[in-house]
């Protein structure tokens, strides 16, 4: 059981609180490259951490990512126009570069060099792995560009979206590293799913629902091990990674891509959920690659335009319940992504974690959040938090047979470590 005040310090993530002040010691993804696609495109409005913001990509090409408002009368810069280096409010005309900095003022005369004592609050803004992120905390302290396996691979050995959830980043985070639902509310997609099927390890997972959980901390988060019985005595693991703060590596399943999430606050009642599919040692191929378009595996098809998904609270996810009935789906929501999306944001936008009863296989949630609270709280005393340093982001997820007395943690070691051209360990 959560307290409502430990609730409170792990889902709050604006300006000033532990967990803010947390999450802004990260690079965290802001957009996807594809909505910045060219020189003085139209600007983005980007919400992250409680903070309204604009992003720009000016006519060199620059990135720039600041206050949503023209320092001026408070009007929105997402109306501005992008021309000439500079972002330009349309109400009267006060110019912006990149770095928030303002040049120009056309009421102003020029010798009084007013526009230079005029500047926006701005955070970097870089481009990797056709992701735009942004470090929002202390330039002083700012760390190594992001060194996630996934943004690192060519371009064509990888693929990534984002979608809207109407819940804080805590829950969805959550259903991340819960690897026990899969038996339930995934069965049907698993042998339907094209990204999913035909793995030798889907039918563990279907014929053992009484999975056993170990976790154990990693320098950057948690290992969370799931066993399931295999044959001959052995066990079948299913090693997730977990990365601090919102970071998590499934594992894979044969020879399909690894996949995996971002879970990134909005707010404290919603958040972006990022999904990553890529290969280490091949391309994607046009299947893969259109399945993914077309939102299976972990991905969400969305509203055209947007990044709202089209099955959502509004029309109750397109729940069917003739399929639900007939064995079908297990919960008659269909897509991996959004069944899951369903139910968290079932529980509401912060859902009451004094109420919960939870059982040994939440085992990795309870350690997830005492690490978070734990992270926060020694950050306030100067403690650089885990996850930051590139060596701890370069981890993979796993899954394979062990003999029942081996442990998971050190027959899988290697097989965790993210290693250019080195093949996935995968059932």
């Amino acid at each position: 059981m959560t307290r409502r005040e430990q609730n409170e310090l792990l889902i709050q993530t604006g300006p000033g609180t532990p967990m803010g002040d947390l999450f802004r010691r990260y690079w965290i993804p802001a957009l996807l490259a594809e909505e910045l696609p060219e020189p003085d495109c139209p600007p983005v409005r980007v919400q992250l951490l409680s903070e309204r913001m604009i992003a720009f990509r000016d006519t060199s090409g620059k990135l720039g990512l600041m206050d949503e408002f023209c320092a001026h009368r408070g009007v929105s810069l997402w109306f501005g126009r992008n021309e000439e280096n500079g972002l330009r409010c349309p109400y009267h005309g006060w110019k912006y570069d990149t770095s928030g900095q303002c040049v120009d003022v056309p009421s102003e005369p020029v010798e009084s060099g007013y526009c230079k004592k005029i500047k926006l609050k701005s955070y970097p803004l870089v481009e990797r792995g056709g992701v735009l992120w942004t470090y929002m905390g202390p330039p002083e302290l700012q760390p190594p560009l992001p060194e996630y396996e996934f943004a690192t691979v060519g371009p064509k050995h990888r693929y990534m979206s984002k979608r809207l959830q109407e819940s804080n980043y805590l829950q969805a985070m959550e259903g991340g590293i819960d690897s026990s639902h899969v038996s339930f509310l995934h069965s049907g997609a698993l042998e339907r799913d094209p990204l999913f099927r035909g793995a030798k390890g889907n039918k563990y997972n279907l014929q053992d629902f009484q999975v056993k959980f170990e976790v154990v901390e990693s320098e950057g988060g948690l290992l969370i091990g799931a066993r399931r019985n295999a044959e001959e005595g052995h066990y079948y693991w299913r090693i997730t990674q977990w990365v601090m703060p919102c970071f998590t590596a499934i594992p894979p399943r044969g020879d399909h891509s690894i996949h995996g999430h971002f879970w990134i606050p909005i707010d404290d009642e919603n958040c972006w959920a990022w999904s990553y599919d890529y290969h280490p040692t091949r391309e994607l191929t046009e299947k893969e690659l259109e399945a993914m378009v077309d939102g299976k595996g972990i991905h969400v098809k969305t509203i055209p335009g947007t990044y709202i998904p089209l099955q959502n609270k509004t029309n109750d996810y397109l729940m069917d319940r003739a399929a639900q009935k007939a064995r079908i789906s297990y919960s008659g929501i269909e897509g991996i992504g959004i069944q899951d999306a369903s139910l968290q944001e079932s529980m509401g936008p912060i859902a009451d974690r004094s109420k919960e009863n939870l059982v040994s296989t939440d085992n990795g949630i309870i350690m997830a959040r005492h690490r978070l609270r734990k992270a926060a709280q020694a950050l306030a005393k100067g403690v650089q938090p885990p996850g930051v340093k590139p060596e701890e982001q370069r981890v993979r997820s796993a899954s394979l047979v062990l003999p029942p007395d081996v442990a998971f943690k050190d027959a899988a070691k290697e097989a965790l470590i993210a290693r250019e051209g080195v093949p996935v360990t995968s059932v």
